[in-house]
């Protein structure tokens, strides 16, 4: 049998360049399921993404979405595509075997918590504050540059990881420290600052955007501080659930979350096309 995508619409080209385009995913003509393929928004045309993969309950399990995948990248390099990302739901164990066999990379991965309705203590001699106006322009030009570096890290190209990071931040912070929705926060221990936290609020949910002990106090259990600010936060704005995302090797983190009681939601991945 043959296992082939087939076109069901034109080839959509964007203003700006980018590409996209849905698939019917056939066996001998009939159809299977469903990929829809596109180039990213953010990195631009030299990246292609899989935004869906779908294959029909009847036909899993015999190598129908292994073939789509790889036909989806064919398709990618014929656009001029050098790297191929997806998302892959935490609960898609079988979808994820299979990215890890077609050479996916994991970059980072999505969790969350469910939270209740009292906000978690934190410990004696630490409390949030406000960032003040002085403090955010320092504070936002060092998280530019650490967010680039964190792509970088991860098989983004040093440039585009920069440009990332500056449409990112320039998205999140139309208004800088004044965006609604968002909160900006200094921790402090016994009078003195240690670290920094920004959430936002999105729908039902808070998310984590960024966390971080100060260098010279790291080690010392105010990661997990922040953290409970971060919660005590969410908790205070009326929702229920923190996000977050951490990057593939910051085992520390992963290990923090992880005792907090946060569960994976998604992993992205990506592979180099040769």
């Amino acid at each position: 049998m043959t296992t082939t995508l087939r076109p069901t619409e034109p080839l959509q080209h964007a203003a700006d360049g980018a590409l996209s385009r849905h698939y019917q995913v056939c066996v001998n003509s009939r159809p299977v399921g469903a990929v829809h393929l596109s180039t990213s928004p953010v990195f631009g045309p030299r990246v292609a993404q899989i935004t869906d993969l779908r294959i029909e309950e009847p036909d899993r399990g015999r190598g129908r979405g292994t073939v789509a995948a790889l036909a989806a990248e064919e398709v990618a390099r014929g656009w001029g595509c050098r790297r191929i990302e997806l998302r892959v739901p935490a609960d898609a164990g079988n979808a994820l075997r299979m990215a890890v066999a077609l050479g996916y990379v994991h970059r980072n991965r999505g969790m969350e918590k469910p939270l209740g309705a009292t906000a978690p203590m934190l410990p004696e001699g630490s409390r949030g504050r406000p960032m003040t106006e002085a403090e955010f322009p320092p504070w936002s030009e060092r998280g530019v540059a650490a967010y680039a570096q964190d792509w970088a890290e991860r098989g983004v190209p040093a440039d585009e990881a920069a440009a990332r990071s500056r449409q990112d931040h320039a998205r999140l912070l139309p208004q800088g420290r004044a965006t609604a929705d968002m909160v900006f926060s200094v921790l402090e221990h016994e009078g003195t600052r240690v670290g920094t936290l920004w959430v936002a609020f999105v729908g039902d949910k808070g998310f984590v955007y960024d966390v971080e002990t100060d260098e010279a106090f790291r080690g010392r259990g105010h990661g997990r501080s922040l953290m409970l600010l971060a919660e005590a936060q969410t908790i205070a704005a009326g929702k229920r659930v923190l996000g977050l995302n951490v990057f593939a090797g910051n085992t520390p983190a992963e290990r923090l979350y992880e005792s907090l009681g946060y569960l994976p939601v998604g992993y992205s991945m990506y592979k180099d096309l040769l």
